[in-house]
């Protein structure tokens, strides 16, 4: 489990080939990794990532096919930059909100704006993702923790403060970008927990379809 704040910014190094899958190598920059062991958690620009090799400048870990459909690590190439949050400690101060490093799909950022000294980018969600995300809620874009600010459809606009900006990879976030998005794990809980005793059923995915569109699920 992550909070979304985020610790560094780092830089893949490799991107490897494994059979159908692929191990990335990360430099963790300022990472302090001194307390990281192999099979620790790493969240990756979101993507929580299990450690295999620490080579002294950061580590190595695997992906496998369902993180690659499910996340933008497919455009991603040696040089990409990418946020760092090691998993957080019971001790920890949770500045963010749960994130659990299970990305949920890729959105688009589709504008970019300022308004004084803060960014303001408009992001595309997936359609089936909208029903989750909610104005002054929590979302999770490449592993940062963010508010959304305002809603139209599928859409949802974020406000970026320049501390977030400096200390993230989102200064450089322009229109067209890919982004790992995480909607926030308590709202998918509860839909799944609304289905009851239903939730055994095949058929449940398309009962909480007919909900959505009969609005019970706003």
């Amino acid at each position: 489990m992550f909070t979304g704040i985020i610790e560094a910014v780092g830089t893949i190094t490799a991107l490897t080939p494994k059979g159908a899958d692929i191990s990335v190598t990360v430099d963790s920059g300022k990472l302090d990794l001194s307390d990281v062991k192999l099979g620790d958690s790493i969240a990756t620009n979101g993507v929580c990532l299990t450690v295999v090799e620490l080579t002294g400048k950061g580590y190595v870990a695997d992906l496998s096919l369902e993180t690659l459909k499910r996340t933008a690590f497919t455009d991603y190439k040696s040089g990409q930059k990418v946020n760092l949050e090691k998993a957080m400690l019971p001790t920890t101060r949770f500045g963010g909100h749960m994130v659990s490093g299970h990305v949920d799909e890729v959105g688009e950022i589709i504008e970019r704006n300022h308004t004084g000294r803060a960014i303001e980018f408009w992001v595309k969600a997936p359609d089936h993702l909208a029903k989750y995300i909610s104005e002054k809620g929590s979302v999770s874009i490449d592993g940062i923790s963010l508010t959304v600010n305002a809603i139209r459809g599928s859409e949802f606009k974020l406000t970026i403060v320049p501390h977030t900006a400096a200390e993230t990879t989102m200064e450089s976030f322009q229109a067209g970008r890919k982004v790992n998005l995480e909607v926030d794990v308590i709202a998918r809980y509860l839909e799944r927990l609304m289905l009851g005793e239903k939730a055994a059923d095949k058929k449940s995915e398309v009962t909480m379809d007919l909900l959505a569109k009969t609005g019970f699920l706003g």
